[in-house]
């Protein structure tokens, strides 16, 4: 792989357009992140749970934040990377035009990478699997392919965040988002199918990227790229390098910004946060500074930069020190994994932390049961009727629900269940809710 191919600005949907002579105020690049911004599936972030529940009388991250957070992080390791590269090579962009669209690539990415996924965070999917695995969806089975099977026992936001991107939704632009291949390449962590994907020790095998449906999709813009085929598996990829950089962002991100919500809900206390942070602040001496906050969120914002600071040119130089690696596709790990040993250390001791304190809080598992128990029975109530030949009047009245724009024409059953899956997917934690209310006679619409 090379990044003059790598980076390409060709954009899904316009591959014949003539170059232009419009001069803009944004490259391409830049483009994909306005887009993304101003789009209903991001503005819908802001009501997905990230881990802790919401809404709440203390502020914490959702899934809108957060990515917003993501973004900032990939700008800049990005940049970093691109600095560096610039130093050694003063003349490089004469060899890579687009290597200074670098930062701006990985924020677009960073922006969509949580797109796909459904109401409830890992609960969500985990409910949407289980329907099929341990639920009424287990009679499906005979009527779909074994790859299609795998995708509905293991669904995916990644993948979900692909097709959302790039799917021709009815009555929606048949571009879909048409964003620029570098960017949808770069938000794909492991690019295989569900039924080569979950493998043990195979870093970009270790879930999977894209649906049944979005075969052809990834497999054009691979090709267009010149993404290397996975030695391991004759039908998939290996990464697009800048993937890497997207996963250290969010891994950045949610190792340290869990804690500060933590600490905000007072499931931590401030000397256990700092305690954990300290190390991770780049062997600043910052007790004189410290010292100086009376409120210790200011204190725990302090140590939440610049830890994060010192991830981000960490990851950068590990990226750019093994360029070579990436490009021929042998690095197997993630960037944080491959940082100084004592930061590695510290921050498996966070992620051990987190596991007992956080992700098993009360308030967090509470969520999860609802959130599970929600979407289950909403694909409960959605697919039996949307795939019956022979609807009755209440089957008529749930489909009726559906919108337009999830409706196909197509008459198999994993094309008919994965239109439910797109509606159920893309709500909202209170949209979900609030429905499940309805249907289940809960709670009674307003008439007026």
């Amino acid at each position: 792989m090379n990044w003059k191919q790598l980076l390409s600005a060709k954009r899904w949907g316009y591959e014949y357009r003539e170059e232009s002579d419009q001069i803009d105020a944004r490259s391409e690049f830049q483009r994909d992140y306005d887009r993304l911004i101003f789009s209903s599936p991001f503005r819908r972030l802001q009501n997905k749970t990230q881990v802790f529940p919401l809404p709440g009388a203390v502020f914490v991250h959702n899934r809108l934040t957060h990515s917003l957070e993501v973004a900032s992080v990939g700008r800049s390791l990005g940049r970093l990377f691109y600095n560096i590269m610039k130093k050694e090579n003063p003349d490089i962009d004469k060899e890579y035009p687009f290597l200074q669209e670098v930062g701006n690539i990985v924020s677009a990415a960073c922006l969509s990478h949580d797109l796909g996924n459904p109401a409830f965070g890992h609960s969500g999917e985990a409910a949407i699997s289980s329907y099929f695995t341990a639920g009424d969806g287990q009679k499906y089975q005979t009527e779909v392919t074994a790859e299609e099977w795998a995708d509905l026992t293991h669904f995916e936001g990644n993948a979900n965040a692909l097709r959302i991107l790039t799917h021709a939704f009815a009555g929606k632009d048949k571009k879909g988002f048409a964003l620029t291949y570098a960017t949808l390449a770069s938000i794909v962590k492991y690019p295989c199918s569900a039924i080569d994907g979950h493998q043990k020790g195979n870093h970009h095998r270790k879930k999977y990227g894209y649906f049944d449906t979005e075969i052809t999709t990834f497999q054009k813009i691979a090709e267009e790229l010149g993404l290397q085929k996975d030695p391991t598996n004759p039908t998939g990829y290996l990464r697009h390098p800048l993937v890497y950089l997207v996963e250290a962002a969010d891994d950045i991100c949610y190792n340290i910004i869990d804690l500060e919500d933590a600490h905000h809900l007072k499931i931590l206390s401030y000397a256990e946060v700092e305690e954990l942070l300290l190390p991770l602040c780049g062997g600043e001496d910052l007790r004189s500074r410290l010292d100086t906050l009376v409120d210790t969120g200011s204190r725990v914002e302090l140590l939440r930069a610049k830890a994060i600071n010192t991830l981000i040119h960490g990851c950068a130089r590990v990226f750019a020190k093994n360029q070579d690696m990436f490009l021929e596709g042998s690095f197997d790990m993630p960037l944080m994994d491959a940082l100084d040993d004592p930061i590695v250390a510290q921050l498996k001791k966070i992620s051990e932390i987190s596991i007992e304190r956080i992700y098993n809080a009360p308030t967090v598992v509470q969520i999860e049961i609802a959130g599970f128990k929600v979407m289950n029975a909403l694909l409960e109530e959605f697919i039996p009727a949307y795939l019956k030949k022979e609807k009755g009047h209440f089957d008529k009245k749930i489909v009726a629900m559906i919108p337009p724009q999830f409706h196909t024409n197509q008459t198999d059953t994993y094309t008919k269940i994965r239109t439910v899956l797109d509606y159920v997917s893309g709500m909202t934690d209170i949209y979900a809710v609030d429905l499940y209310r309805k249907i289940k006679g809960i709670s009674i619409p307003s008439l007026k």
